[in-house]
């Protein structure tokens, strides 16, 4: 597979989701994404603002995430979150789910959870399962709650756990959800082929946080 950088570009949320980085890593995260054109960028609730300024008027996506890492949040806490980041220019909600509801079975819960993040904004939500936690019966019982809620992506992993996308996991979730539902890869995603073997695998974006390198391993022809 080849992909030409405006092509690869429109997989690619940007991820500003470190802790640690500090007001001109993220400034400086935000222009490249907008500059370099990546259909997004994922960055942290706090940062909402400074992404507003520096990416309105751009092609760049603003996106956020929800419950995140744990997910282990009240609805009530999802929803106002949800509310709040639309309000400041998100349009995109990268949301965790209850991984411990779904591991108990309590698929109620779940579908419930999701459903409220989904109808607290117009913006697109993502269900994060964060897969390295969970069966593979599991994977495919999340995603079709996801999609039962109304998600119009789900999603592997917030890169903050002990595991992150796998090939596997993308192809049971693309074949456990409708064409309607997209599929989303994070976590340890850290070269060119691997990006290329999930946009193989069947996804429809990447979340990445070593855009620079693999851009510069795309230009230099690997």
């Amino acid at each position: 597979m080849k992909l030409t950088k405006q092509e690869f570009v429109k997989y690619v949320d940007h991820s500003l989701l470190k802790p640690n980085l500090d007001r001109k890593e993220v400034i400086a995260g935000l222009e490249f994404a907008r500059d370099t054109e990546c259909v997004s960028v994922c960055i942290n609730t706090c940062n909402l603002d400074r992404a507003y300024e520096v990416l309105k008027g751009s092609k760049t996506i603003i996106g956020t995430v929800i419950g995140f890492p744990s997910g282990a949040h009240t609805t009530l806490a999802k929803v106002m979150e949800t509310i709040d980041a639309y309000s400041r220019g998100a349009m995109e909600m990268d949301m965790v789910i209850d991984v411990g509801a779904l591991i108990n079975g309590e698929y109620d819960d779940v579908r419930a959870d999701i459903a409220a993040v989904v109808k607290a904004s117009p913006a697109i939500v993502k269900v994060i399962l964060e897969n390295c936690f969970l069966t593979k019966e599991q994977i495919v019982t999340g995603c079709k709650l996801a999609e039962e809620a109304g998600a119009a992506y789900v999603k592997t992993s917030t890169g903050f756990a002990a595991g992150g996308a796998k090939v596997e996991d993308i192809v049971l979730m693309r074949k456990s959800v409708s064409p309607n539902v997209k599929v989303k890869a994070a976590g340890g995603i850290s070269s060119l082929a691997d990006c290329y073997a999930m946009i193989e695998a069947g996804v429809s974006r990447v979340g990445i946080s070593r855009t620079r390198s693999i851009l510069a391993e795309l230009e230099a022809g690997a």
